[in-house]
C-alpha cells in the first residue's frame, strides 16, 4: 500500500471511529423513598388448582427489599408531535426481529416489555391451561385484540405506529394478569431491572427529554434528586448528551404513590 493509500484509509478510520463515538449513555438508578412496601398476595379465583401453586403477589410496585431497587420503571426519550425526531445510528437499529412476552405461571413475563414499530411482539402460552391477551391501544391507527392463546401457543402482533404511554395488557380469564407494552419509533428506551438501574446506549449527541413511568403512579413526578426533593412535570428530565460520555442520574428517589 503506497503512502496516500495510507493517509486516505487512516482517514476513512479516524472519521468511522468519530461517527461510532457520536453517541452517548443514559443511565441511573429508580430507588424507593422510604421502607419497601410487602406485595399483597393475590385472590386466585380461576384455574385456582393450577394457578394458586404459584404464590402469586401483586406486582404493581415491585421494590427490592434489599436495596430499595425499584423494577419495571420505564424511562424513555420523548419527543412532542412537533418535535425533531432523534436520529437512529447504526448501532441502535441493531435489534432483534420481535419482541416476547409469555404468559407464565399465571403472570405475564416480562410484565413490561418494549418495542419498537418495526419489530414484531410475540404473545406466548408456557401454561398448560388457556389464556387470553387482551391488548387495549390509545391510537387509533393501531388495532386492538383479543386472541385466545392455547397452551404452548404463540401469537403474533404488529403495531402501526407509536403510542404516547405504555398501552395494557390483560387476561380476562385471569383478572389479577396485568402488564404494559411500550411502542416507541425509535428505539431509546430502558425498563428498570429488580435493583432499579437502567441503561440507555448509543444516545443521540444533544439536548433530549426523557420521561419515567411506573404503572402505580403513571409519570414519575415528584422525586428526589441528587439530594432535593423537586418535581419533575409528567416525569420528564431533560439531559444533555455528549459525544462518548455517560450521563449518570444516580439515584433517583420516589414514594410512587398515586395521586388520592
Amino acid at each position: 500500500m503506497n503512502r496516500s493509500n495510507t493517509i486516505i484509509t487512516t482517514l476513512v478510520v479516524a472519521a468511522l471511529a468519530q461517527v461510532a463515538s457520536a453517541q452517548g449513555t443514559l443511565k441511573g438508578r429508580l430507588v424507593f423513598d422510604g421502607k419497601a412496601p410487602t406485595p399483597a398476595a393475590i385472590n386466585v379465583d380461576k384455574d385456582v388448582a393450577f394457578c394458586g401453586a404459584f404464590g402469586l403477589k401483586s406486582e404493581k410496585l415491585v421494590v427490592n427489599p434489599k436495596n430499595g431497587g425499584v423494577k419495571n420503571v420505564v424511562v424513555y426519550l420523548y419527543v412532542s408531535a412537533r418535535g425533531k425526531k432523534p436520529p437512529v445510528s447504526a448501532a441502535a437499529k441493531k435489534r432483534p426481529a420481535e419482541v416476547r412476552i409469555d404468559n407464565q405461571k399465571c403472570r405475564f413475563e416480562p410484565r413490561i416489555v418494549a418495542i419498537t414499530v418495526d419489530q414484531a411482539l410475540t404473545i406466548g402460552n408456557k401454561d398448560s391451561i388457556a389464556h387470553n391477551s387482551k391488548i387495549d391501544v390509545i391510537s387509533a391507527a393501531n388495532i386492538s385484540i383479543n386472541p385466545i392463546i392455547p397452551a404452548g401457543k404463540d401469537y403474533k402482533h404488529k403495531f402501526n405506529v407509536e403510542e404516547r404511554l405504555p398501552i395494557p395488557i390483560s387476561c380476562s380469564i385471569h383478572p389479577w394478569m396485568n402488564g404494559y407494552i411500550l411502542i416507541k419509533d425509535n428505539p431509546y428506551f430502558a425498563v428498570t431491572d429488580e435493583d432499579g438501574n437502567f441503561e440507555i446506549k448509543d444516545l443521540p449527541t444533544g439536548e433530549w427529554t426523557f420521561r419515567f413511568w411506573q404503572e402505580n403512579v403513571g409519570y414519575v413526578q415528584k422525586v428526589k434528586f441528587e439530594g432535593k426533593a423537586t418535581t419533575w412535570k409528567r416525569g420528564e428530565k431533560k439531559v444533555k448528551i455528549a459525544k462518548g460520555k455517560t450521563v449518570d442520574l444516580k439515584e433517583v428517589k420516589s414514594d410512587f404513590k398515586p395521586k388520592s
